[in-house]
């Protein structure tokens, strides 16, 4: 955010848009509360027009003011919280549910391992239905790791022989461009160096410490079928899709091409050579549900696993309001639900680490009259 600032001239504006009670990004820092804090020009969006059912639009007022406990409380009223106890049958329910109105749903679950299996249960039903063509074509795909946090990749122990790793910045040194894709074979933790790879049949040996805009993958397999609704999990330039952009399998050659039909209105096809960052789009975690309007969201929230990081407050006001019409919860504990999204979480800043939160917005707030941060505007909604 720093850089990106920076390079503003004495005439250019930027408007900043987004919502502090929603998700903070994944790895530290909270740039854009501290603006505010700061004391950035602020404009402040009250009125919510997502939301057309008046009873889930109140939900989502309380949500919005951090009334968690009452929101869950009128939702539960409304009929709209669902206990089930048994894992496998509550993720068989949500499936079961979604492909009543599979085009205009949306399923919401805090962590990739559940949204994963709800995606696999989504996909069987959507087959059962007949939403989906029953032969199957599985296809080679990449799957973040998204355990491993910025910190985390400067570190060769954190690696595992067969990671696939996509550099978003290159070397000279090392032959990298930007782009290029490797494959780990060999760690070295004691020296922390890594064997790589290339794509291009290169062997490179480097300290990971060295290279920044790395990404970890592992390859696996998803059986795909004509039908299927798939997100992108990564940003493909040479085919102009963004990260988690959503669309729809038109056709699967007999050869394994993909054709798929973007929502946008594009089209894209993947060969069965590409490296491709695709993965069923019928469940999505809060985190990449953001920005996503749906007219009813399915929201899966299992307490007895409930993680303090992942199911919060900001779980609870991002998921629900992602439907115009309907939100539902599905739960394994309706009397520990409330209380479980009723948790408060936010990064802490460097400097709030370093010296505490009210010297660092006074030397903030010194910085920015300094720079070129007086001439953004911030939209909070």
């Amino acid at each position: 955010m720093h850089t990106f600032l920076e390079r503003f001239g004495p005439e250019d504006r930027v408007l900043l848009v987004g919502d502090v009670r929603q998700h903070e990004a994944v790895d530290a820092g909270r740039p854009y509360r501290q603006l505010q804090e700061a004391g950035i020009q602020t404009a402040r969006l009250d009125g919510i027009v997502r939301q057309k059912d008046q009873e889930l639009k109140a939900v989502v007022e309380q949500l919005s003011r951090g009334e968690v406990q009452r929101a869950v409380e009128q939702l539960d009223r409304q009929g709209r919280v669902h206990e089930i106890g048994p894992r496998n049958e509550r993720l068989e329910a949500i499936a079961n549910e979604y492909v009543k109105d599979p085009h205009s749903t949306l399923v919401v679950s805090p962590d990739n391992q559940s949204r994963q299996e709800l995606n696999g249960a989504i996909h069987r039903a959507m087959q059962s239905e007949g939403h989906v063509d029953r032969q199957e074509h599985r296809t080679p795909v990449l799957v973040p790791r998204n355990e491993i946090t910025g910190t985390d990749r400067q570190w060769a122990e954190r690696y595992e022989v067969g990671d696939v790793v996509r550099y978003s910045h290159g070397s000279k040194t090392l032959g990298i461009h930007a782009g290029d894709y490797a494959r780990v074979e060999h760690v070295d933790a004691r020296e922390n160096r890594l064997t790589v790879g290339t794509d291009k049949g290169t062997r490179v040996t480097y300290d990971p410490r060295r290279l920044q805009g790395v990404t970890l993958y592992r390859e696996t397999e998803r059986a795909f079928s004509a039908g299927d609704r798939v997100q992108m999990t990564a940003p493909d330039r040479e085919r102009g899709v963004a990260n988690r952009e959503l669309g729809t399998i038109e056709r699967i050659r007999q050869n394994g091409r993909m054709e798929v039909r973007w929502d946008s209105g594009r089209t894209s096809s993947f060969e069965p050579s590409d490296r491709t960052h695709l993965d069923y789009g019928y469940a999505m975690t809060s985190h990449s549900s953001q920005g996503q309007t749906t007219g009813r969201v399915l929201v899966h929230v299992e307490t007895d696993r409930a993680s303090e990081k992942l199911v919060n407050q900001r779980l609870a006001y991002v998921a629900v309001s992602r439907g115009q019409h309907d939100a539902r919860i599905y739960t394994d504990d309706k009397v520990k639900l409330g209380r479980a999204l009723n948790r408060e979480v936010s990064h802490r800043s460097a400097l709030e680490h370093k010296s505490g939160s009210s010297s660092s917005r006074q030397r903030i707030s010194q910085d920015s009259r300094g720079t070129s941060v007086g001439h953004a505007v911030a939209i909070s909604r």
